[in-house]
């Protein structure tokens, strides 16, 4: 084993011991601020994917019920109401019928047609032609949902060349906004949109 031989003049000069220290000092610094912000995008990243898996949960459930309308006709001899013509949207669940509201708002009437709670919806069979009752609407199944015109009938004077807007929002679900044009010249199925 090799003796110190080091004087006391050479302890004080010895300047190794100083930079180590200091640059363990750094390197803790560095390490705790690392860790800080670790945890502030951590943190971060949790709050952005809880956000997002609300945003994903509150768009299923406003799309787990919505109508797509296909195409809306003059209906009845005198095209006194609409027959749209309509089906779920990709993705709903089954639908009650009773469930499905209207609004018609037109330059006609000075307040919006409501109603609700559609009971005359009927399964369109192209095939057979023939047209069922129905109480639930399920995916894939063509429906015909007769709505009453009233003040914004097809028909009515003051909505000739004219849009009437027709809104149909499903409880629990989402809404489907449509703009239909009234023809001067309105019979029973002639296309409003």
């Amino acid at each position: 084993m090799k003796s110190n031989t080091r004087t006391q003049t050479n302890l004080e000069d010895d300047k190794f011991a100083a930079i180590g220290i200091g640059a363990m000092i750094v390197f803790i610094a560095l390490i705790l601020v690392a860790a800080v912000a670790a945890a502030v995008i951590i943190q971060t990243a949790e709050k952005l994917q809880q956000n997002a898996q609300s945003t994903g949960d509150d768009t299923a459930e406003s799309m787990n019920g919505k109508l797509m309308i296909n195409q809306v006709y003059a209906g009845t001899t005198a095209a006194t109401d609409y027959e749209v013509y309509a089906r779920l949207s990709p993705g709903s669940d089954g639908i009650a019928t009773t469930t499905i509201f209207f609004q018609l708002i037109c330059p006609a009437s000075a307040t919006p047609i409501e109603g609700g709670g559609v009971a005359n919806a009927v399964v369109v069979d192209e095939m057979d032609q023939t047209n069922v009752n129905i109480g639930t609407i399920q995916p894939n199944m063509p429906v015909m949902i007769t709505i009453p015109g009233g003040a914004c009938a097809p028909n009515a004077a003051n909505n000739a060349n004219l849009d009437v807007q027709l809104y149909l929002h499903v409880g629990g679900g989402g809404t489907t906004f449509e703009t239909m044009n009234i023809p001067a010249n309105v019979n029973q199925g002639t296309p409003l949109i």
